[in-house]
């Protein structure tokens, strides 16, 4: 027999529990319960300072933020509204003064104002986050490494998107065109209606609407910017009298920039330029003049308009005009582009005859 079973043995068989006693819960006494409190009350002792000291922290970090953004905010509106009234009072010339758009002014501060407000939101807010889970002691390394894997997942998947904001950001900040301007955008063309960071609108000539992303703009062509050129072609016959062509045109050029609203129209004399081209029988006498922006075509027309009537009153004729009014030109001969009958279309005739092989000889006796 082993030593441990002469133990057991000699301690006499241990008394079994109880039904009772093994279902009942053990009541934790009145010493444990203070032991507890206690032992709470240590922990809470031990650490309030530090808690309190954390909390205090992400108090300041988020008041201090929040200020920061009310502040920022507020000084970007002021330098837009300064930056509006600067531009609407340092107009001081006819061209500058008409070059000023309300609308367009207001839409291109409101789209500056938006993206400045939204970047230094971002960046305070996103520096504010960072700053707080510092002082609670977690890790930034990955979730920076997280976000930037992330940003370049995004940038991928969205670069038509990055690269059209982009564009429109940069075409305001440049002021490339506004509301009002007529464009040639490349791939559409017409009055722009609306500027925003992604597309631009453009109502066309026939009352269409375009919606251009800014991404794929390659060039553009503001017609609404500086001056237009209203260029006219004048085409007359190679012998008339250009010193008379020439007073007439001038005539005409200088009635039409006395009179409203042609007047407001043309900044410049009209001008003839000399000849543009001469041929056989006409001559093409240019003339230009500088306008309004986008109100060219308005004056070409009616810069046409008045040259006919005045050349009409001065007797000097139009191409293809016959020279004696009221008579009417001769009929055209049908048969005048016609080639003249060869010689040996007629079988009879001495060519034909000459050119006709000789028969062979006749072998029969």
């Amino acid at each position: 027999m082993s030593l441990s079973a002469a133990v057991l043995l000699a301690a006499g068989p241990s008394p079994s529990p109880s039904p009772s006693e093994s279902s009942t819960p053990a009541v934790p006494s009145f010493k444990d319960a203070q032991e507890s409190a206690s032992n709470a009350a240590g922990w809470v002792e031990e650490n309030w300072s530090t808690w309190l000291a954390i909390g205090l922290r992400v108090l300041l970090i988020v008041a201090i933020a929040a200020v920061l953004r009310v502040v920022v905010r507020r000084a970007i509106t002021k330098l837009i509204d300064r930056m509006n009234r600067r531009a609407g009072t340092g107009a001081s010339t006819a061209l500058s003064s008409l070059l000023v758009n309300a609308e367009r002014r207001r839409q291109r501060s409101e789209a500056i104002g938006s993206v400045l407000r939204s970047v230094a939101s971002f960046l305070i807010l996103g520096t504010a986050a960072l700053m707080v889970l510092g002082t609670f002691e977690i890790n930034l390394a990955p979730l920076l490494a997280s976000a930037g894997v992330a940003g370049v997942a995004i940038g991928f998947g969205a670069r038509n998107l990055v690269t059209d904001f982009l564009s429109g950001v940069f075409m305001i900040l440049e002021d490339q065109y506004g509301v009002g301007d007529s464009i040639d955008a490349g791939v559409a063309s017409g009055e722009v209606i609306e500027v925003g960071l992604r597309v631009t609108k453009l109502r066309g000539d026939n009352g269409e609407i375009w919606y251009v992303r800014n991404g794929e703009v390659k060039r553009i062509g503001n017609l609404s910017q500086g001056w237009s050129t209203a260029g006219v072609d004048v085409t007359v016959r190679s012998d008339e009298d250009l010193e008379k062509v020439k007073e007439t045109i001038a005539a005409v050029g200088e009635r039409m920039s006395k009179e409203e609203p042609w007047n407001e129209m043309l900044w410049g004399p009209i001008e003839v330029l000399g000849l543009d081209s001469v041929l056989l029988d006409s001559m093409v006498v240019r003339v230009s003049a500088k306008t309004m922006p986008g109100k060219s075509l308005t004056v070409e027309r009616e810069l046409r308009w008045r040259v006919k009537r005045a050349f009409d009153a001065a007797g000097i004729p139009i191409v293809g005009r016959p020279e004696v009014p009221g008579q009417e030109a001769a009929a055209p001969d049908p048969t005048a582009g016609m080639a003249a009958p060869s010689a040996y279309s007629s079988t009879v005739s001495p060519q034909s005859v000459a050119a006709s092989p000789i028969p062979p000889p006749s072998t029969t006796k």
